[in-house]
């Protein structure tokens, strides 16, 4: 069977950390308020830095241990880049002094973005020959924020992830994408018109996401005759902790299962599901064999999912 294995990860964060109480000093909020609703305790903001640095330093760490002369693609899921051309991923090529006779090249899926990307490396690791791609998902969504409106501000961070990954012929893989275009539920407008700000409709992002991430979940079962018995861990998008706790209540399962970090790092779209991958090996969960089901649900509206094995 095709498919990809993640080799190694990294990621990386701004400098600048704001909590609850901190967001609270400037939007009518407060720590109970978001805590209790998200279930994020802060997140990072940029102060300086850009976002084609975090994707870089992310991608320094996951390719410590391999021959960069062996790495055949770039690609960065962003909808936050420094520019509207040179790409952030051209820009990491450069800076990491990766081989010129690649394709280097950024793609927007929103918070699906990360997995998206994994899906096209897998073809061109396939169609190439190459052995290695260099994925990441990096965001500085801070400047994309309207600071006096409380239900987007308190929501998102900054940050980035990277992941080498090199191709698998495992039993256990499997890919589920769809998109379904939607202009009302969360949007950011681009450059050329008058408000930059992202703009969500709570409610509609809430139910379509819960609505999502179990269907996926379960069509990914079916095509490798899996149950989720038989699964890791799950790593959704870590937009919210009661989406997360709504798609726990759909399987009969251990809620450990399913790993939750946006307490620390807040809603950080591409970047999210990348960097908490990148914890997990960390703390020694992803070690051979394991298999993981990795979400993503986002603004598009986007959604996917990949079964990987370790």
């Amino acid at each position: 069977m095709n498919g990809i294995r993640i080799v190694s990860t990294g990621r990386a964060l701004p400098s600048k950390v704001v909590t609850n109480d901190e967001m609270s000093k400037i939007v009518d909020t407060s720590d109970e308020w978001i805590s209790t609703r998200t279930g994020i305790r802060q997140r990072y903001f940029c102060d300086g830095e850009m976002n084609w640095q975090l994707a870089v330093e992310s991608a320094k760490k996951a390719i410590r241990n391999i021959d960069k002369k062996e790495i055949g693609a770039v690609i960065v899921a962003t909808f936050s880049p420094d520019y509207a051309f040179p790409s952030v991923a051209c820009l990491v090529q450069k800076e990491l002094g990766l081989r010129c006779d690649i394709m280097s090249f950024d793609i927007n899926a929103a918070c699906t973005g990360f997995l998206y990307a994994l899906n096209v490396a897998e073809g061109l690791l396939r169609s190439s020959g190459e052995k290695y791609a260099l994925v990441i998902g990096s965001e500085q969504i801070s400047t994309r924020l309207n600071m006096e409106d409380r239900g987007t501000c308190v929501l998102f961070g900054d940050g980035a992830g990277a992941a080498i990954v090199e191709k698998s012929e495992s039993d256990n893989y499997a890919c589920v994408m769809g998109s379904d275009g939607d202009l009302e539920a969360l949007v950011c407008p681009g450059q050329a018109l008058e408000n930059q700000y992202i703009a969500m409709d709570g409610k509609k992002v809430f139910k379509f996401a819960v609505g999502t991430v179990g269907k996926v979940i379960n069509e990914l079962l079916d095509k490798t005759n899996n149950t989720i018995n038989d699964i890791d861990y799950v790593v959704c998008h870590q937009a919210n902790e009661r989406i997360i706790k709504s798609i726990i209540k759909q399987f009969d399962c251990n809620p450990d299962k399913f790993y939750m970090n946006m307490q620390e790092y807040g809603n950080t779209s591409a970047a999210s599901i990348p960097m908490a991958l990148d914890e997990m090996y960390e703390k020694g969960l992803l070690t051979s064999g394991k298999k993981i089901i990795s979400v993503g649900f986002g603004a598009g509206f986007t959604w996917g999912g990949m079964l990987l094995e370790c």
